[in-house]
């Protein structure tokens, strides 16, 4: 199908750019959901878990299946998936933001893990054969530059020589994958993927509730007081738990915790209407579930197995933060109009044809930000009763997932093979107050074109 047939399927103008939804794509491919009532009276816990996200919800999973009588309790503020969870690119990736590669033990360990976590995802999916729209054939790096491209080649040749298969791609064999404009090559990962969180959260309800678990939905924690026993004040009633989880990412600070380790970050996302496998191949989409650049304020793109393509970042304008650590954007996506037009502008950049695309969905979700990217999974207290799992700086599809896991561990006192780690109880710091935060994020990406990060 040549380009032409682009035009017939598509209007002729980007001008007339239309928007049937401000949801993400997650949640309108879904069928009309139905949440649970929240919660009406006092109610006690072993474990009372904030949040009905992939932290959340994953951690619930975990604890109920190695411990099926203790008390989980979750308690969401909005519905489940109603926040990253549900707002993000889609793509299932390896590795650890903030991590470097240099060290070949622990570079195999972190890989490992996340692949780890992968497995653990599709594994979930088919043992309780959950209707989850997924795909695992692989997710690119595309190197814009030859001189990092030919960086890329090296490192993969490296890693390969430490037990980790990644695939370079040189332009020409990048072409027959992803036919996208500008590009000196990329790095293939075959076991990354794409993943429908809403699906999947949606679909582990059901199980969780007739495994025991308590789910509360419309129902925010207004209150924490620790101790012993910790109270969570709700609208509806008082919530008493020996033990709590925060599995809040970009909005955990709003709880009084994390206020200087993490900064919740508005990230916008486009996605197009369902394009046809002809379409997709007018467009140069080949074979590949999605791919980012290796630009600072990162560009990245997935294909849903029912051809929307969805895009985001590729430049400030796609980012945002709101003074005061506001975790949602009002009035999206009308309020966000300059942001959406940037990202459709990087979007046609790398796919020219994707100018005749007619954009479905536009939103925002709001990411767990921390200075050195990397995340941090423990727990804390004077009670040691107050477990967490946080900042995952754009990995969180991966990584909030394999959170519940390692937190279940952390509760059973069985977390030795977490230890050595990155992640593992890393102290998170170094956000300024505010108006520092607010009046630094502006100039230094206004300045610099980059996001703000310090070492770990």
């Amino acid at each position: 199908m040549a380009r032409a047939a682009l035009v017939d399927t598509y209007t002729h103008s980007h001008t007339l750019m239309h928007v049937d939804s401000a949801r993400s794509v997650w949640s309108e491919a879904g069928p009309v959901y139905e949440p649970v009532p929240p919660l009406r009276a006092d109610a006690t816990a072993d474990v009372a878990i904030i949040g009905g996200g992939f932290t959340g919800i994953s951690t619930a999973y975990h604890l109920i299946r190695r411990f099926p009588s203790l008390r989980v309790v979750i308690l969401e503020a909005r519905h489940l998936a109603n926040g990253a969870s549900g707002r993000n690119g889609g793509m299932m990736l390896n590795w650890v933001n903030g991590v470097g590669s240099r060290d070949p033990e622990l570079t195999r360990r972190v890989y490992e893990t996340t692949r780890a976590g992968i497995d653990g995802i599709v594994g979930m999916i088919q043992e309780h054969d959950l209707p989850v729209r997924h795909r695992r054939d692989g997710c690119m790096e595309v190197l814009t530059d030859a001189r990092r491209a030919e960086a890329a080649h090296a490192r993969v040749e490296q890693l390969a020589s430490w037990g980790i298969s990644l695939q370079y791609l040189d332009s020409a064999a990048l072409s027959k994958r992803l036919g996208i404009q500008g590009a000196a090559g990329a790095v293939l990962d075959a076991t990354e993927g794409q993943l429908n969180g809403v699906d999947l959260l949606r679909c582990l309800r059901p199980l969780l509730l007739a495994w025991g678990v308590a789910v509360h939905e419309d129902t925010p924690v207004l209150g924490i007081r620790e101790g012993r026993t910790i109270e969570l004040t709700t609208p509806g009633g008082v919530v008493r738990a020996a033990a709590i989880v925060l599995a809040t990412n970009g909005y955990t600070p709003r709880l009084g915790y994390f206020k200087t380790g993490i900064f919740p970050l508005h990230s916008h996302v486009i996605a197009t209407e369902p394009l046809d496998a002809e379409a997709r191949a007018a467009l140069g989409w080949g074979q590949v579930a999605g791919f980012s650049d290796d630009r600072d304020r990162i560009a990245y793109a997935s294909m849903t197995p029912a051809g929307e393509l969805v895009f985001g970042g590729g430049s400030n304008a796609a980012y945002a933060y709101l003074y005061g650590n506001k975790t949602s954007y009002p009035g999206t996506p009308e309020s966000a109009g300059p942001a959406f037009e940037a990202i459709r502008r990087r979007l046609t950049g790398y796919f020219p044809a994707a100018e005749r695309l007619r954009i479905a969905h536009r939103w925002t979700g709001t990411l767990g930000i921390t200075m050195s990217r990397l995340c941090s999974m423990g727990v804390r207290g004077e009670h040691r009763n107050v477990y967490y799992a946080l900042g995952y700086s754009g990995h969180g599809v991966t990584l909030a997932n394999l959170a519940g896991r390692v937190l279940c561990d952390i509760y059973a006192g069985d977390d030795a093979r977490w230890r050595d780690l990155p992640f593992y109880m890393a102290p998170l710091r170094g956000v300024p107050p505010e108006p520092l935060r607010w009046l630094g994020y502006h100039a230094y990406t206004k300045l610099t074109g980059r996001s703000p990060r310090k070492a770990a």
